[in-house]
């Protein structure tokens, strides 16, 4: 038994996590993967070639880099229990994240705002991540590749047209978007989001918990707290151009995440 090592630059919360696990799930050489998602590193259990597991990884373009491989360690314990709640907890991430989807892209549209739109999409794009990696288990891999690819394209089809909307906010007549729904949902996303990371560390180690609770590069948090500075500028200015700012980033996001999911399905 093997146990590689990797440094992984870009992955800084769990649905980087859940897109490694869907990638490397049917390698029948590997054993178990462990993440230190404060450390971005990732260990591999793993019999046979070192250089197919790194493939897969830099395909992702997530900056994962080999630190280093060691051999003849002892095999992994696999513990079915932590297993099974680590899937309740997933299924609890994908149902709040799938909730403020549906509220956010709902708020978004009465109040006309595209930073809400877009952070729905971007909710949108973290629970088809957690339900591909729940669904993926036992599933045959053509059945796996078919809903990475309409994950993928339904993520793109909606960035699109969410920018093509700010495109014409731009050029058309302004529209100024109820800053106080902006703020207020966004606040309430920023504590989903909150919650859904709290519980997600919670299977970890007390120590890991505490590092990871404390990164302050999740996407999901900085989109949130992007938000809602684009309501407080909305408000401030009376203007909706910061609301199509962050909209456009956003929607940017969500497109390059919407990539690496068709990448699962190559």
């Amino acid at each position: 038994m093997k146990k590689s090592i990797y440094r992984i630059s870009e992955m800084d919360c769990a649905s980087e996590e859940n897109l490694i696990r869907m990638k490397l799930q049917d390698d029948p050489g590997i054993a178990k993967l462990e993440f230190d998602l404060s450390e971005r590193t990732l260990m591999v259990f793993h019999n046979g070639n070192t250089e197919e597991i790194t493939q897969k990884l830099e395909s992702l373009n997530l900056g994962a880099k080999l630190k280093e491989t060691v051999s003849e360690v002892d095999a992994p314990i696999i513990n079915e229990s932590e297993d099974s709640r680590q899937r309740k907890l997933l299924w609890i991430v994908l149902a709040v994240n799938f909730g403020f989807f549906i509220i956010e892209i709902i708020a978004g549209f009465f109040s006309e705002s595209m930073g809400l739109v877009a952070d729905s999409l971007d909710m949108l794009a973290d629970a088809l991540v957690y339900g591909m990696s729940l669904m993926a288990v036992g599933a045959v891999v053509s059945r796996k590749r078919n809903v990475a690819r309409f994950s993928g394209y339904l993520q793109i089809l909606l960035a699109v047209m969410g920018l093509i909307e700010v495109v014409r906010r731009f050029i058309g007549v302004e529209v100024v978007p109820e800053f106080k729904t902006i703020i207020v949902i966004s606040l309430l996303a920023l504590a989903a989001n909150s919650f859904c990371l709290w519980i997600l560390q919670r299977s970890k180690s007390g120590d890991i918990h505490i590092r990871a609770s404390t990164i302050c590069s999740s996407n999901d948090v900085i989109i949130n707290i992007g938000v809602v500075v684009s309501g407080l500028l909305v408000w401030w200015l009376d203007s909706g151009i910061p609301d199509l700012i962050i909209g456009t980033l956003v929607f940017i996001l969500v497109l390059r995440g919407a990539v690496r999911i068709l990448k699962l399905a190559q």
